[in-house]
This record gives C-alpha cells, structure tokens and sequence, in this order.
C-alpha cells in the first residue's frame, strides 16, 4: 500500500521526477581506455537482467508495440520499437544506421588526434587513419565509438517518454560488451534500453471516491502552544550551569552520566543473551527528557547516588521503535557515574537577547518563538493533510509500480534503518 501511495504521489506531482534528455557531449571521450565506462554498462546491465529474471512475467499485447523513426540532425533516422512492459516501464530497441556510426567514429578519431600528440606529425595536423588506430589503439577506438554513438542516439531513441520519465530510471539493457563486439561501420548498430515512466493511475471504483472520507492525525509534537513552550524551556536550560550533586539521589531535572547493560529475560525467568543496542556506556540522560525510554527505567533510578549500581527487570513496549526489542522483557544493570543539577539564572527581561538574539523583552522571545512554532505547525498539518489524502487515494486506485520508485523506497528504508542503528549505539 505504501508503494501505491507512493506512486499516487509520483504521479500527482511528476514534474519533480523528471528530467529532459540532454544532447552527447563529445568533449568527454575516454583517452587511453574505455574499461571503466564498459564496466558501468555491464554492471547496469546485470542488473537489469536480475531485476527482470525476478519480476512476474506478463503477456504483452500487440497493441503495446510501436515503431517509429528518430530523425537524427540533417541524416539518416534512427529505427525504434517501443514496448510496453511490466512496472510502467517502457523497452526501446534501437537500431542504428551505418551513416551515424561512421559519423561517430570520425568523430572519435577527431577527438584522439587532438588530444594525442602523435611522433613525427605536428600538432592540429592530420594524422592517417592507420597510424592513429595503431597509436591509440583499435580496441579503445571502438569502445570510444560506441560510448558516442549511445550518448548520440539515446536522447533520440527516449524523445517520446522525456516529459514523462522518472528520473535516473534510464538503464541499458544490452551488455557494453556485446555492443562492443557486434560493431561494424558497415553495418546497423542495435542495443536495447529501458527507461521508468509516470504510472498510470486507474480507478478500483469510479464511485469511490465521491464518498471519500479523510481523518488527519496531528501528532502532538506540532501543537504550536505546547511547542513554543517547551523551545523556551530548551533555550532557558542552555544557559544554566552545570553543578555537581553531592549531597542528595537523583530526582526529575537532574543531568545524570550513566553506565548501561541490559540482557533479555527467557519466558522461564533464566537470563538470556546480551542486548548490545540497548547497552550504552557513559549515555547522558536529561531527567525531564525521557519520552524514548523503556517505561519504568526512569523511575527506577529515582534517588540513585554516584557510584551505586541498580539491577531491575523492564519490559520494552510492542510499540518500541525498534522492531527487534518490542515486547522483549530485559534485565537492565546501570551504574551511576556522575550526577549533575541545572543551576538557571531568573527568566526575565534581561535575558531577552541571549534567548533569542534581537529581542528585548521576553514578551517579544515568546511571540517570535510563537510564530515560528506557528509555522512549522501549519507546514505539518498541510503535510499530514497531504499523506492522509494519499493514503486513502492508494486503497481506491490500482498502480503498475514503476522499478524505480521500489528502488527509492527501499533506499529511504534503509536510510531510516542505518539511522536507526546509529542513534540507538
């Protein structure tokens, strides 16, 4: 459903995903070898021959095929067929005339004369065919070739789908080295490529959606009142001074440095194996910032002194964040390194600039704190707005997933995952 939604929206606003098909630059030709270049195509490639050997093969009508010809600048055309495949992805096989391929390896010739200085022959003069293919050659010269004839004929051969292809999604399907192998001068060049397109979006029920009804779910983090005043608070803690406690335990709005070890709790009661994400040695804990703790941990170090260990069972919520921990019941064992209070300085006018540079009065911090905590209440309820839109408009529609946006949703997966990971060390 996430997938659905997510191309609801790709559809909804395509523009940001598109991109236009810039012309070949001849100036970028490779020097000495092309091996890099073939590698970049093989390994794209295999890839799309692994991406394609794993998706569900669908019958492709004949309808779905069209034929036409990309006029190449004052020349020969190049020949295309387009298919329609699986995935809203669109196959184009493309056919070269020997006209552009020679016109590409003069090209390429061209460029090596200018760049290699070639022994008995002056610089910006020409240099015979034979002697410059010996020189550089022949195998570096042909791959050169074929790198230009793609960067000429591919911007030609995708000219239908460029207002409706999905960035970074063009991929080619023939390997670099059968392309390589298969040139000839006298003969049509082939390759085939394939690029994502914007999907279509069809509706389950015409009718559906007439009726549709739509609950947005504002988190309490974004209300503006409760927002601007735990900023405040942020701020006027800022400035207070860090004091060591020595003559009490640990209570709510202390600072305390902490040594954490935790092992889960078999269903018999026995102690199990380590559980290193939740172990941490020398962790800060601000007191009256606890909304990501196991519940019951903070209360269970009320009145801890330093120096004092404490062992105690706690149980992590089928809500923890962290998919592996919900609902492991844990024995925790923290040792009390350091203890520290918050010495604040009075909350009033003349504090004003240091809260918030610019203000005078503490009225004006708590009005401009007000207003950009205003601001980023009504970008998030637009937001939640948006995906709760979405949301509903993903169970009413069927969507043919584009290979692309599964790649970028996994990718934002894995991102949250590794940030996760980070966090929790």
């Amino acid at each position: 459903m996430e997938l659905a939604t997510a191309a609801v929206a790709s559809t909804a606003g395509a523009h940001r995903y598109l991109r236009r098909f810039s012309s070949p630059n001849y100036s970028s030709l490779p020097s000495s070898s092309s091996s890099s270049f073939a590698r970049q195509f093989s390994a794209l490639s295999a890839s799309a021959s692994t991406s394609r050997a794993q998706r569900r093969r669908l019958p492709v009508a004949s309808a779905a095929v069209e034929l036409r010809e990309a006029s190449s600048q004052g020349g020969d055309s190049v020949r295309v067929t387009e298919t329609l495949q699986p995935g809203s992805s669109v196959k184009f096989s493309v056919e070269v005339p020997p006209s552009i391929c020679q016109e590409c390896y003069e090209t390429t010739l061209q460029e090596y004369a200018k760049r290699f200085k070639i022994p008995g022959f002056r610089p910006k003069k020409a240099v015979p065919e034979d002697i410059l293919l010996n020189y550089v050659g022949p195998k570096h010269v042909q791959d050169a070739t074929v790198e230009a004839i793609l960067r000429h004929t591919l911007p030609q051969a995708l000219a239908s789908v460029e207002d409706r292809a999905l960035e970074d999604s063009v991929r080619i399907l023939t390997k670099f080295e059968d392309m390589a192998n298969s040139f000839s001068l006298d003969t049509v060049f082939r390759y085939d490529v394939a690029v994502d397109v914007a999907p279509e979006v069809r509706w389950l029920s015409e009718d559906k959606y007439k009726n549709l009804k739509v609950v947005v779910e504002i988190d309490e983090i974004v209300d503006a009142e409760k927002a601007a005043e735990k900023e405040l608070k942020r701020r006027h803690k800022a400035l207070g001074l860090l004091r060591i406690v020595a003559d009490r335990g640990l209570q709510v709005g202390d600072l305390v440095v902490l040594d954490i070890f935790a092992e889960s709790i078999s269903s018999d009661g026995s102690k199990g194996e380590k559980i290193p994400s939740a172990e941490s040695k020398g962790f800060h804990l601000d007191t009256e910032e606890n909304n990501n703790l196991v519940p019951g941990f903070l209360g269970s170090l009320i009145g801890f002194r330093p120096g004092e260990t404490r062992s105690f069972p706690l149980q992590f919520p089928e809500s923890f964040e962290q998919d592996s921990l919900q609902g492991v019941r844990a024995q925790f064992t923290v040792v009390c390194k350091e203890l520290f209070y918050r010495e604040l300085p009075e909350l009033d006018d003349s504090l004003a600039g240091k809260l918030l540079p610019g203000c005078t009065t503490m009225d004006q911090v708590q009005e401009r704190i007000l207003q950009r905590c205003k601001e980023v209440e009504k970008t998030a309820i637009e937001q939640a707005t948006d995906n709760a839109i979405l949301d509903q408009l993903g169970k009413l529609v069927e969507v043919d997933v584009p290979r692309a946006l599964f790649q970028e949703q996994g990718q934002q997966l894995y991102g949250a995952k590794l940030l996760q990971l980070q966090v929790l060390k």
